[in-house]
């Protein structure tokens, strides 16, 4: 399993919609990507505009590829992105110890 972590800075004072709207995203459009296994946001404290995603996916290719490249993505970016600040920061990575 990969996990994909997103960094997403929104607008200020747009946290309650961005909320809203990216649980709708993740339940009516990232929900129905091959390879997706589930997903959590989580909102920073010090910095209330910072969230953090975090979504699972059976391999890479099913987010670069199926899910970015696919006709999803689009979708997607049309529920959340008009929240963003700046361009989010999106890395993956692989389980290698877990207790």
């Amino acid at each position: 399993m990969i996990l994909e972590i997103a960094d997403i800075r929104i607008q200020p004072g747009q946290n309650a919609a961005f909320e809203e709207a990216i649980a709708r995203a993740i339940a009516t459009v990232a929900s129905k990507a091959k390879g997706f296994n589930g997903a959590k946001v989580n909102r920073g404290i010090e910095s209330p505009e910072r969230y953090v995603l975090q979504i699972f996916w059976d391999t890479v290719e099913d987010h670069t590829v199926g899910f970015r490249g696919g006709p999803l993505f689009p979708e997607w970016r049309a529920i959340i992105g008009p929240f963003f600040a700046s361009p989010p920061t999106v890395e993956h990575f692989t389980l290698v110890g877990k207790s």
